[in-house]
């Protein structure tokens, strides 16, 4: 016995450096870290292979409890997935009340919110089309709006971070028309040394200006340039000018007043399309026992959950998110939804490391989990049948979303989740291995500082794949 005292004191000093390099980060990436001014104590990194083959390459703080930011949204998006089904659609339907002769309706048209993710300007203006191929142009009553499908209580739109104007802050609704949001596109036109604007979708007892004057300058922040006074929400005004040099841009813009922009929206579009009203557009409920006339019907969910994890759309996550207790409870809440979300993770991983989950979206300061549950997750869904709808979904490494070339120049591929707020940044999902490994990759960052750390995680997803090992199988077909 004595004799073996030195190997297995090798043995454990061997485990001990083992051990040590997958805590330890990569040069390049403690590098730019360093750059950064980060510590590597405000970082939680996990890098293994996806399938849960031997341990993890590169484990550094894993149980961390962190907040992850936008990636959060990796939770919802998959729990919807499993829970709904990636063919399923949101259906909003529409009623008529009264008796229509001669192209008017003697009586009020209802439309009943069920928490369409994506209700954009064409598709609501599909859904008042339809209404008009009932041989409806003029309603005698109203248009009344159901939005008691969801319950959410009133919030400030810039209580977040004071930005009530950006439309990633706008609030879930069961009737959510256009992310409550206009898209105003300026095209200049240096024969009439103005820019004309055009605003979508249109919204009743708005006056947009319908041109903005020229400046020859260089196009650097044009929006600043037109000194854009949104004050009044009825009245928008430009003081400034456009730099003709930026030729057409859109610029989105979250309604001023969103109480009203249902209402707004509904009237503005029914009369661009040549319908008459005679009543007003009003908040209401459904009369029990009433059929619906028609269902306008959301594109399926495996493609709405591409437009929530590449462009990182925060409401319709939410959208999503609520209706998780809607179709098990009758009606969206957070407090349900919240609750759905726990068991969901429980009935999967076990209560160890379950998220702390606020609204789904990841758009809030209280939001928690470590990468190592985030890990779990991606390695969960790596042997789900869903694993190709929700990688689909992710930003392409350079490519796409919020991994566009503008925003990111890591080489090597990879489809990532994203997440920012002030003093997060966050990456989560799987790197590519020219020899058709695939490695599960999580980072998170919390530091003030957290905005300067894209090269740090650009240098960690070069060093995943740049990593080599084992060919992987493969496996050989004969004919029939």
């Amino acid at each position: 016995m004595p004799a073996l005292r030195p190997v297995l004191l090798l043995v454990l000093l061997l485990s001990g450096l083992t051990a040590t390099a997958r805590e330890a980060l990569p040069p390049a990436v403690a590098q730019a870290l360093a750059r950064a001014r980060v510590p590597a104590e405000a970082v939680s990194i996990v890098v293994e292979e996806a399938g849960g083959k031997g341990g993890p390459l590169l484990s550094h703080r894993a149980h961390a409890s962190m907040n992850p930011a936008s990636v959060m949204k990796l939770v919802t998006t998959l729990a919807g997935l499993e829970a709904l089904g990636p063919t399923w659609t949101w259906k909003t339907p529409v009623y008529i009340e009264g008796t229509a002769r001669e192209g008017t309706l003697y009586g009020n048209v209802y439309i009943q919110g069920q928490g369409d993710p994506k209700l954009v300007a064409e598709r609501l203006w599909l859904l008042l089309r339809r209404v008009q191929g009932l041989d409806i142009r003029n309603i005698a009553g109203d248009i009344v709006l159901d939005r008691s499908a969801f319950e959410v209580p009133a919030v400030d739109p810039g209580e977040f971070d004071g930005e009530p104007l950006r439309p990633y802050n706008a609030a879930p609704d069961a009737l959510l028309l256009n992310f409550k949001s206009v898209l105003m596109t300026f095209v200049p036109d240096r024969g009439a040394n103005a820019a004309h604007v055009h605003v979508e979708p249109p919204l009743a007892g708005v006056a947009w200006p319908t041109h903005v004057p020229l400046r020859e300058s260089d196009c650097n922040d044009y929006r600043s340039a037109l000194r854009a006074d949104f004050s009044d929400p009825l009245r928008p005004r430009f003081a400034g000018r456009y730099p003709a040099a930026c030729g057409e841009k859109v610029w989105p813009l979250a309604w001023a007043d969103p109480a009203s922009y249902g209402p707004r929206a509904i009237e503005g579009m029914w009369r661009a399309i040549g319908g008459q009203l005679q009543g007003r557009v009003r908040e209401g409920r459904v009369p029990e026992g009433m059929a619906p006339a028609f269902a306008l019907e959301s594109p399926p969910l495996a493609e709405l959950v591409r437009d929530i994890n590449k462009y990182s759309n925060n409401v319709m996550t939410q959208q999503l998110f609520l209706t998780l207790s809607l179709q098990q409870q009758g009606q969206g809440t957070v407090a349900a939804s919240r609750e759905l979300l726990r068991a969901w993770w429980r009935e999967r991983f076990g209560a160890g490391q379950e998220p702390l989950i606020s609204n789904g979206a990841g758009l809030s300061r209280e939001d928690r989990i470590s990468a190592a549950a985030l890990a779990r997750l991606l390695q969960y869904a790596w042997t789900s049948p869903l694993m190709p709808e929700l990688i689909s979904s992710l930003p392409i490494s350079g490519l796409d979303g919020t991994l566009r070339p503008s925003r990111w120049r890591a080489e090597g591929s990879a489809h990532l989740k994203t997440g920012s707020l002030r003093d997060v940044a966050s990456i989560a999902g799987y790197v590519h291995v020219p020899d058709g490994r695939r490695y599960v990759l999580v980072a998170v960052v919390n530091h003030p500082n957290a905005n300067a750390v894209r090269p740090a995680l650009e240098a960690l997803v070069e060093w995943t794949a740049r990593q080599t090992g084992p060919a992987p199988e493969k496996v050989s077909r004969k004919s029939r």
